[in-house]
């Protein structure tokens, strides 16, 4: 597995065009994954991680089963990137604890739609239920965020829910959790939402 991170520049039009829609963004970093103009491209999920409007910068966090070729996105879209590889059966261990962040799409459903979730205590409760099935046991969580995104594709307006989280997890069964991660968490994977980041605790 790759982790990249890439700096845009925010005052290009194609770029402020992608963080005006998670479509369009998502449509561009493909082309990092295809091996031409007409493939598939391989699975990858990616989220925004920050914005500074005065600097001209965006930065953007991606997780892919190869690595990206980034000279493929439009001349002068990456500014800078730096890209590592993971190897999670390593990095997972049973009974570790982690640091975790997540925006995420949390939903039910209900007579075969599928509807967001708005009250914090649901969206919590969600959480631990996707966790709980990948593995592992919240310790603690803070809801960083709650917004509805709107946005239009292929002329229909979409509206998603996404919700941020951070907290400390512990790991009961890795290979869950490996798996999991490489899937991404909930729904609308292609709009930025779903992956996962950990960062281990210090046994100090």
């Amino acid at each position: 597995m790759y982790l990249s991170r890439l700096k845009l520049d925010s005052r290009m039009a194609t770029v402020r065009r992608d963080l005006a829609s998670a479509y369009d963004m998502h449509r561009t970093l493909s082309r990092a994954f295809a091996a031409s103009d007409d493939a598939q491209p391989s699975r990858f999920l990616w989220r925004l991680d920050s914005v500074d409007a005065l600097q001209g910068e965006a930065v953007v966090l991606i997780q892919s089963e190869e690595a990206g070729r980034w000279q493929q996105l439009p001349a002068g879209y990456v500014q800078d990137s730096a890209s590592k590889q993971l190897d999670l059966s390593v990095l997972l261990q049973d009974q570790r604890h982690y640091r975790f962040r997540l925006l995420a799409n949390p939903t039910v459903s209900r007579a075969g739609k599928r509807y967001g979730l708005v009250k914090e205590e649901e969206q919590l409760a969600w959480l631990q239920r996707q966790l709980q099935k990948a593995g592992c046991v919240v310790h603690s969580v803070l809801r960083t965020r709650s917004e509805r995104w709107s946005m239009r594709r292929k002329g229909q307006l979409v509206t998603v829910q996404a919700a941020g989280f951070e907290g400390v997890l512990a790991v009961e069964q890795s290979a869950l959790l490996q798996a999991a991660i490489g899937q991404g968490i909930g729904h609308a994977k292609a709009l930025g939402l779903g992956m996962l980041s950990l960062a281990p605790l210090s046994h100090g």
